[in-house]
């Protein structure tokens, strides 16, 4: 494939340049410059563009059937990606909404509505240790247990909440989902090694402790742990569209949480024998669009029964 076609073809693809694509690809503008002096494209691309434009008939060299094979999930992990940025939005606004609404206008100032200072740091560094809980991490206990991989899911989605918390302390809402976008492109694992997901995880509380020790500054903290978020999510088979519709789970379950007494203590976490997050992932396997109002509806059927 030429490059001047390659840039015809792009376009035509919903990317808003060639630079746009490459960067979707993994690429870099020193690649796209060797593309145009050389007016050559390699295999690779051509043949994710050919993927992605649903060619079923191209010719290709019988030697090169792994690398089709190879290509494969990357073409439609990059068709599914054309979405990210939607639901991206979409997460750091309810985000917003949720904070404005629990701890009032003007939040991101460190300082809720009731005076009570806020930080998210230590929010993610407690929620990392209840994930790690989550495993069989313990030498002297439950030697043999498994790890609670819906738990730990849960937990992602908990870190994830308040790490868009503590990014939107820093920016707004587009340039929050600019700085993610790419991060979002990954294939989770689907086997799991707990002892890895772990280490990963323990990542997430040591970048908070050095932002709050002053040891990584700020701003490039936040580009730091979003990188270890998503490598988290990946090692513990978490994938970006799992976890998206988890989070509307999980601000739904918030925000149900708050209309049913819980600042003022009167809630009930556990429903019938069952914390009402495990609760909430059962309605969601059940619901193949994730509908914010009608799970909601739904939190509130299940509730009235514990009642």
């Amino acid at each position: 494939m030429l490059y001047e076609e390659l840039k015809v073809i792009t376009k035509s693809l919903g990317f808003v340049n060639i630079q746009d694509f490459a960067k979707y690809v993994g690429k870099t503008s020193s690649d796209v410059l060797v593309w145009e002096d050389k007016d050559d494209v390699p295999y690779t691309i051509s043949l994710i563009i050919h993927l992605l434009k649903g060619e079923k008939n191209f010719s290709i060299d019988p030697h090169l059937d792994n690398l089709v094979d190879e290509c494969l999930p990357l073409a439609s992990l990059l068709e599914e990606s054309s979405s990210f940025p939607h639901k991206l939005e979409e997460m750091f606004l309810l985000q917003k909404q949720l904070n404005d609404s629990t701890n009032g206008v003007n939040w991101e100032l460190g300082v809720n509505k009731f005076g009570k200072e806020i930080n998210w740091l230590r929010c993610i560094h407690m929620e990392a240790a209840e994930l790690i809980d989550s495993t069989p991490w313990k030498h002297w206990k439950n030697i043999e247990a498994k790890s609670d991989m819906d738990n730990i899911h849960v937990e992602l989605v908990d870190i994830w909440h308040f790490l868009m918390s503590y990014i939107l302390q820093e920016t707004n809402v587009p340039k929050a989902v600019s700085l993610v976008n790419t991060h979002c492109i990954y294939e989770a694992n689907e086997d799991v090694d707990y002892k890895v997901m772990i280490s990963e995880t323990e990542k997430l509380s040591y970048i908070a402790i050095a932002i709050e020790t002053r040891n990584i500054p700020s701003f490039s903290g936040v580009e730091i742990f979003i990188d270890q978020f998503f490598r988290t999510c990946k090692i513990s088979g978490l994938s970006f569209n799992w976890l998206q519709k988890l989070y509307i789970g999980k601000n739904c379950l918030n925000k149900f949480r708050q209309d049913n007494g819980y600042k003022e203590g009167s809630y009930i976490k556990i429903w019938n024998g069952s914390e009402d997050n495990v609760i909430m992932v059962d309605l969601l396997k059940d619901m193949e669009n994730v509908n914010f109002d009608d799970l909601y509806n739904k939190l509130g059927n299940a509730y009235k029964e514990c009642k």
